[in-house]
């Protein structure tokens, strides 16, 4: 299904002849905190204000639903496009106190993944560069407003209260980081991705290494975060989930012939290229019970991993799914995996699961109203 066009697609098309720099305004009075509506953006004259009201909506998504997990620490929104297509988000409490988005870059997704929700919708069509911005622009909405002080966060802001007229410390409200691990596979939507990652370091307040891309692994896409001068510098992490070929193809089922290998080769380039201590690459592996949680598995995995020049690795338990033949592994196997990987002095993390109770966590959005 076709990308609906952005809004400064739009406005080039309603005022063809105006200079550029009344499109860079577009976008800095979207991202602007001051303003609510076209209306309060004065820079426009009046007649051409009345006619981007009536043609550009604000925002390119609205909320068919929001859902709070049982902690307080999670939400998840149900968003519609301009098309009425559906697709989630989700807004996290993160270590400093500040707030972490996760972005979807699709509807659906064609990786096929077996043990994702979002695979087994199958693909729908990529997001436009503005539906994509724009969840950052719906979540910065919703802290503003404030519907709901997750309790960690209202103990630790002590006398403030949710009201209009006595705002929360800003660093509570603050977004602070996104990751693209939503919906979709980023690089297979990667120019809309691009421009709407310039948009957020632009105009959002969100450094390049603030924003982590997690792909099944692309090989075309990952070779253009080398070669693409444009290309942002956001930190990269790979869905591994198997250092064995033939069961990263049964986990994931659009892996290519060779993958491993050519893999291997791109992460020894990219750390000679881009590598440094704020930008490297992760691997992503969630332990599935039975599949790839064993201390052989741990074995190959810490072969593979120093093959590939060590990236760092981030282990994640596997969220339940439903109609899904996959269980996550047992916690003394995780532990002992984890140790392990340690055990030949790798780097190694545990994603701590966030929001399973809503269909939050990874693996679980499926835009189901």
């Amino acid at each position: 299904m076709p990308v609906p066009v952005t809004r400064t697609e739009r406005f080039a098309e309603l005022f063809p002849k105006v200079p550029k720099f009344r499109a860079r305004q577009i976008e800095e009075a979207v991202f602007s905190p001051h303003f609510k509506s076209w209306q309060d953006v004065t820079v426009f004259p009046k007649p051409m204000r009345e006619v981007i009201a009536r043609e550009i909506p604000w925002i390119s998504v609205e909320a068919s639903k929001v859902l709070e997990s049982k902690r307080g620490d999670t939400f998840k929104a149900l968003l519609k496009g301009s098309d009425g297509q559906l697709f989630e988000t989700v807004l996290m409490a993160n270590a400093k106190d500040q707030w972490t988005v996760c972005v979807s870059s699709q509807i659906g997704c064609a990786m096929g993944c077996v043990f994702c929700a979002t695979g087994a919708m199958g693909f729908k069509r990529n997001l436009s560069s503005d539906e994509i911005a724009d969840q950052i622009r719906f979540w910065n909405n919703y802290l503003l407003h404030c519907p709901v002080i997750p309790s960690r966060v209202e103990e630790r802001t002590m006398n403030t209260h949710c009201h209009p007229s006595t705002p929360l410390r800003m660093t509570m409200l603050r977004i602070s980081n996104v990751v693209f691990m939503g919906m979709g596979e980023p690089f297979n939507n990667i120019e809309n991705v691009k421009k709407a990652i310039h948009l957020w370091t632009t105009y959002a307040d969100i450094g390049p290494t603030h924003i982590t891309l997690s792909t099944v692994g692309i090989l075309p896409a990952l070779e253009k975060v080398l070669t693409d001068p444009d290309w942002p510098n956001v930190r990269i992490a790979v869905s591994l989930h198997s250092a064995d070929q033939k069961r990263r193809t049964a986990i994931v089922p659009s892996t290519v012939p060779d993958f491993l290998t050519k893999l291997a080769t791109w992460c020894k380039r990219y750390e000679v290229e881009k590598g440094n201590r704020r930008h490297y690459v992760t691997f992503e592996y969630t332990l599935i019970s039975g599949v790839n949680d064993s201390l052989d598995h741990a074995r190959e995995l810490v072969r593979y991993i120093k093959s590939a020049g060590a990236p760092k690795l981030n282990v994640i338990p596997l969220n339940p799914v439903s109609g899904k033949i996959y269980f996550a592994a047992k916690r003394d196997n995780i532990e002992a995996f984890k140790a392990e990987i340690l055990r030949h002095g790798l780097d190694v993390t545990e994603r701590r699961t966030m929001g399973e109770d809503i269909a939050a966590a990874c693996g679980q959005l499926a835009a189901a109203e």
